[in-house]
């Protein structure tokens, strides 16, 4: 049961792992939360992540954002780095990571799900059957609800 508290792999950032490497390995789509694992709460896409997004759809991926945020906030950063998203996605629910598997037309053995918190992102992508990524979130200081996900 704890088991899918655990990610499949824990670092530093997001902008550390190697996705030349991973889609040698074979895999195609990759999921995001955006707050804290792309860019900074409520910040738009900066220019690491827009030429993160940039090279992964140059090498073949296929990325959606997840977020439990609303449009207003998922939208502009979604059309910035050029991905597909889901808004109000009530992570740790395991219904959107499905959705966004099919909007990427990727499976459960082919797609990657990167967050910041255990109790919504990794759990919810546990639950569906993704590999995980938890990275260490890129603002420490966050809003009180949040700090007690994690």
């Amino acid at each position: 049961m704890l088991q899918r508290f655990y990610p499949d792999e824990y670092l530093d950032s997001t902008y550390v792992i190697d996705f030349d490497k991973l889609y040698e390995e074979g895999y195609r789509g990759i999921i995001f939360d955006i707050d804290n694992t792309l860019v900074t709460h409520g910040a738009p896409a900066n220019d690491q992540a827009k030429q993160l997004f940039a090279h992964l759809h140059e090498i073949g991926f296929a990325t959606c954002l997840i977020s439990n945020n609303q449009e207003p906030r998922v939208k502009p950063f979604a059309d910035a780095v050029h991905s597909l998203y889901i808004y109000d996605a009530h992570k740790p629910s395991t219904k959107n990571y499905e959705k966004a598997m099919e909007q990427m037309h990727t499976e459960k053995g082919n797609t990657i799900f990167i967050g910041d918190q255990i109790f919504t992102d990794i759990y919810g992508a546990n639950r569906a059957g993704i590999r995980t990524y938890l990275v260490q979130p890129i603002h420490p200081k966050e809003e009180i609800q949040i700090v007690l996900k994690r």
